[in-house]
């Protein structure tokens, strides 16, 4: 499956958030989308970063009540690690395994377009494997 065809489908949906926006907007909208991670895009098109609420617990521990008052593009990842939409689902999926991220941004031409996250690829593996297993079971039915 190519990371278009899980575009397609409806899946890959992206949350912007300004690289000027507060930490404290951003966990707010985290919460409130009940989402983990927003791509950092000043126009909403380019990826200037990404921020995950993990990159705020872990900056909790040595900002401390500061925090909510940071800029995002104070704890933001800079270098992002992307995928474009012929791109196969596996092929992200390695790209998550080889870089330790859990998700990968979509770019056309240069454009933001969606984003695969850890949970896209588990529900995809998920499908390849009950499908390989229809197929056993069909295929010993017929015999």
């Amino acid at each position: 499956m190519r990371v278009a065809d899980f575009l397609e489908g409806g899946g890959g949906r992206v949350a912007t958030i300004r690289a000027s926006e507060t930490v404290g907007s951003l966990a707010r909208q985290l919460q409130s989308r009940r989402i983990g991670v927003m791509v950092v895009s000043d126009n909403g098109h380019t990826i200037d970063g990404i921020i995950s609420e993990r990159d705020i617990a872990y900056s909790l521990a040595e900002r401390r009540g500061e925090l909510h008052l940071l800029p995002v593009s104070a704890l933001m990842v800079r270098r992002v690690i992307t995928c474009t939409p012929s791109d196969t689902m596996v092929h992200v999926m390695e790209l998550m395994k080889q870089h330790h991220v859990r998700h990968v941004p979509v770019q056309e031409a240069g454009r933001l377009v969606g984003v695969v996250s850890i949970r896209d690829i588990l529900e995809f593996r998920l499908s390849q494997i009950e499908r390989k297993a229809d197929l056993a079971l069909l295929s010993q039915i017929v015999d």
